[in-house]
Protein backbone atom coordinates (compact mmCIF):
# COMPACT_ATOMS: atom_id res chain seq x y z
CA UNK A 1 0.00 0.00 0.00
CA UNK A 2 1.53 3.32 -1.10
CA UNK A 3 1.49 6.15 1.46
CA UNK A 4 0.60 9.54 -0.03
CA UNK A 5 0.93 12.71 2.07
CA UNK A 6 -1.25 15.76 1.35
CA UNK A 7 0.26 19.06 2.45
CA UNK A 8 -1.96 22.03 1.61
CA UNK A 9 -1.75 25.74 2.33
CA UNK A 10 -1.69 29.17 0.77
CA UNK A 11 2.14 29.07 0.59
CA UNK A 12 2.29 32.83 0.32
CA UNK A 13 5.24 32.33 -0.05
CA UNK A 14 6.50 28.74 0.40
CA UNK A 15 9.22 29.01 3.07
CA UNK A 16 11.72 26.87 4.97
CA UNK A 17 9.23 26.32 7.79
CA UNK A 18 6.96 24.50 5.34
CA UNK A 19 9.92 22.51 4.08
CA UNK A 20 11.03 21.55 7.60
CA UNK A 21 7.53 20.27 8.42
CA UNK A 22 7.53 18.11 5.30
CA UNK A 23 10.95 16.65 6.12
CA UNK A 24 10.09 15.90 9.77
CA UNK A 25 6.72 14.33 8.94
CA UNK A 26 8.38 12.18 6.29
CA UNK A 27 10.96 10.97 8.83
CA UNK A 28 8.14 9.74 11.04
CA UNK A 29 5.83 8.22 8.44
CA UNK A 30 8.08 7.45 5.43
CA UNK A 31 5.78 8.51 2.61
CA UNK A 32 6.10 7.24 -0.95
CA UNK A 33 5.00 10.64 -2.27
CA UNK A 34 4.01 13.98 -0.75
CA UNK A 35 1.63 16.31 -2.61
CA UNK A 36 2.16 20.02 -1.97
CA UNK A 37 -1.12 21.72 -2.88
CA UNK A 38 -1.50 25.53 -2.90
CA UNK A 39 -5.07 26.63 -2.10
CA UNK A 40 -7.10 28.74 -4.49
CA UNK A 41 -9.21 30.38 -1.77
CA UNK A 42 -8.86 28.92 1.74
CA UNK A 43 -12.38 28.64 3.28
CA UNK A 44 -11.20 28.94 6.91
CA UNK A 45 -9.38 32.26 6.75
CA UNK A 46 -9.12 35.54 4.92
CA UNK A 47 -5.77 36.01 3.22
CA UNK A 48 -4.62 39.49 2.33
CA UNK A 49 -2.32 40.24 -0.59
CA UNK A 50 -2.29 36.71 -1.95
CA UNK A 51 0.33 36.32 -4.68
CA UNK A 52 -0.84 35.17 -8.10
CA UNK A 53 -1.68 31.48 -8.39
CA UNK A 54 1.12 30.74 -10.86
CA UNK A 55 3.65 32.53 -8.64
CA UNK A 56 2.68 30.48 -5.59
CA UNK A 57 2.87 27.29 -7.63
CA UNK A 58 6.29 28.24 -8.95
CA UNK A 59 7.60 29.15 -5.49
CA UNK A 60 6.46 25.75 -4.19
CA UNK A 61 8.23 24.02 -7.07
CA UNK A 62 11.44 25.99 -6.56
CA UNK A 63 11.39 25.52 -2.78
CA UNK A 64 11.10 21.73 -3.10
CA UNK A 65 13.07 21.18 -6.31
CA UNK A 66 15.69 19.00 -4.59
CA UNK A 67 13.19 16.85 -2.64
CA UNK A 68 12.57 13.68 -4.65
CA UNK A 69 9.27 12.65 -3.07
CA UNK A 70 7.51 15.97 -3.64
CA UNK A 71 4.88 16.62 -6.29
CA UNK A 72 3.50 20.16 -6.47
CA UNK A 73 -0.13 19.94 -7.59
CA UNK A 74 -2.39 22.60 -9.09
CA UNK A 75 -5.52 20.54 -8.35
CA UNK A 76 -7.13 23.29 -6.23
CA UNK A 77 -5.89 26.29 -8.18
CA UNK A 78 -7.02 24.89 -11.55
CA UNK A 79 -10.49 24.11 -10.15
CA UNK A 80 -11.11 27.61 -8.84
CA UNK A 81 -13.42 28.74 -6.04
CA UNK A 82 -13.06 27.93 -2.36
CA UNK A 83 -10.70 25.03 -1.64
CA UNK A 84 -12.78 22.66 0.48
CA UNK A 85 -10.65 19.71 1.58
CA UNK A 86 -13.34 17.08 0.96
CA UNK A 87 -13.57 18.03 -2.72
CA UNK A 88 -9.80 17.82 -3.15
CA UNK A 89 -9.59 14.48 -1.35
CA UNK A 90 -12.37 13.02 -3.51
CA UNK A 91 -10.47 14.05 -6.63
CA UNK A 92 -7.26 12.56 -5.27
CA UNK A 93 -8.92 9.20 -4.58
CA UNK A 94 -9.47 8.96 -8.35
CA UNK A 95 -5.75 9.47 -8.96
CA UNK A 96 -4.69 7.37 -5.96
CA UNK A 97 -7.27 4.53 -5.59
CA UNK A 98 -7.94 3.30 -2.07
CA UNK A 99 -7.17 -0.31 -2.98
CA UNK A 100 -3.52 0.61 -3.69
CA UNK A 101 -2.91 3.88 -1.81
CA UNK A 102 -3.58 5.43 1.59
CA UNK A 103 -3.97 9.21 1.76
CA UNK A 104 -2.63 11.13 4.78
CA UNK A 105 -3.93 14.67 5.26
CA UNK A 106 -1.29 16.77 7.06
CA UNK A 107 -2.48 19.63 9.29
CA UNK A 108 -1.44 21.89 12.15
CA UNK A 109 -2.63 21.45 15.74
CA UNK A 110 -5.15 24.30 15.51
CA UNK A 111 -6.72 22.64 12.47
CA UNK A 112 -7.06 19.31 14.27
CA UNK A 113 -8.72 20.97 17.27
CA UNK A 114 -11.30 22.61 14.99
CA UNK A 115 -11.65 19.65 12.61
CA UNK A 116 -15.22 18.80 13.63
CA UNK A 117 -16.26 22.21 12.27
CA UNK A 118 -14.95 21.35 8.80
CA UNK A 119 -17.29 20.79 5.88
CA UNK A 120 -18.18 17.05 5.72
CA UNK A 121 -15.49 16.12 8.24
CA UNK A 122 -16.85 12.59 8.72
CA UNK A 123 -16.49 11.92 5.01
CA UNK A 124 -12.89 13.15 5.15
CA UNK A 125 -12.23 10.67 7.98
CA UNK A 126 -13.59 7.86 5.82
CA UNK A 127 -11.31 8.70 2.88
CA UNK A 128 -7.95 9.49 4.51
CA UNK A 129 -5.89 9.44 7.69
CA UNK A 130 -5.09 12.66 9.56
CA UNK A 131 -1.56 13.64 10.54
CA UNK A 132 -1.26 16.49 13.04
CA UNK A 133 1.97 18.49 13.30
CA UNK A 134 2.38 19.25 17.01
CA UNK A 135 4.87 21.81 18.29
CA UNK A 136 6.74 21.45 21.58
CA UNK A 137 4.62 24.17 23.25
CA UNK A 138 1.25 22.74 22.13
CA UNK A 139 -1.22 21.37 24.68
CA UNK A 140 -0.44 17.67 24.19
CA UNK A 141 -3.34 16.41 26.31
CA UNK A 142 -5.85 18.50 24.38
CA UNK A 143 -4.52 17.18 21.06
CA UNK A 144 -4.48 13.58 22.28
CA UNK A 145 -8.07 13.91 23.55
CA UNK A 146 -9.14 15.37 20.21
CA UNK A 147 -7.37 12.56 18.33
CA UNK A 148 -9.05 9.93 20.56
CA UNK A 149 -12.43 11.54 19.95
CA UNK A 150 -11.96 11.36 16.16
CA UNK A 151 -10.69 7.78 16.42
CA UNK A 152 -13.92 6.88 18.24
CA UNK A 153 -15.75 8.06 15.12
CA UNK A 154 -13.69 5.70 12.97
CA UNK A 155 -10.86 8.09 12.09
CA UNK A 156 -7.17 7.25 11.82
CA UNK A 157 -5.24 10.07 13.52
CA UNK A 158 -1.50 10.42 14.19
CA UNK A 159 0.04 13.28 16.19
CA UNK A 160 3.70 13.94 15.29
CA UNK A 161 5.83 16.22 17.47
CA UNK A 162 8.13 18.55 15.54
CA UNK A 163 10.42 21.50 16.20
CA UNK A 164 9.19 24.00 13.60
CA UNK A 165 11.05 26.97 12.22
CA UNK A 166 9.25 29.81 13.98
CA UNK A 167 8.45 32.16 11.10
CA UNK A 168 5.20 33.05 9.40
CA UNK A 169 4.48 33.96 5.81
CA UNK A 170 3.17 37.33 7.03
CA UNK A 171 6.52 38.10 8.69
CA UNK A 172 8.38 37.06 5.55
CA UNK A 173 6.27 39.35 3.36
CA UNK A 174 7.05 42.25 5.69
CA UNK A 175 10.76 41.38 5.52
CA UNK A 176 10.60 41.40 1.72
CA UNK A 177 9.13 44.92 1.76
CA UNK A 178 11.88 46.04 4.15
CA UNK A 179 14.60 44.51 1.92
CA UNK A 180 15.84 42.31 4.78
CA UNK A 181 18.00 39.20 4.39
CA UNK A 182 15.77 36.19 3.75
CA UNK A 183 18.42 33.48 3.37
CA UNK A 184 17.46 31.78 6.67
CA UNK A 185 13.78 31.59 5.79
CA UNK A 186 13.53 31.04 2.02
CA UNK A 187 15.31 28.85 -0.48
CA UNK A 188 17.74 30.86 -2.63
CA UNK A 189 15.74 30.01 -5.75
CA UNK A 190 12.56 31.35 -4.14
CA UNK A 191 14.35 34.56 -3.08
CA UNK A 192 15.57 35.04 -6.66
CA UNK A 193 12.10 34.37 -8.10
CA UNK A 194 10.46 36.89 -5.75
CA UNK A 195 13.04 39.52 -6.61
CA UNK A 196 12.89 38.98 -10.38
CA UNK A 197 9.09 39.05 -10.44
CA UNK A 198 8.70 41.87 -7.91
CA UNK A 199 6.29 39.89 -5.74
CA UNK A 200 4.89 41.37 -2.50
CA UNK A 201 6.21 44.88 -3.12
CA UNK A 202 3.37 47.42 -3.14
Amino acid sequence: MRKIGIFGGTFNPFHNGHRKCIEEIDKSLCFDEILVIPNKLPPHKQTEKLADDIDRLNMCRLGTSDLKKITVSDIEISKGGKSYSINTIKELTKLYPQDTCRLYFIMGSDMLLSFKNWYKYKEILSLCSLVCISRADDDTKKLDDCADDLKAEGGNVTVVKTEPLEISSTQIREMIKSKKDLSCFLDDLVVKYISENDIYND
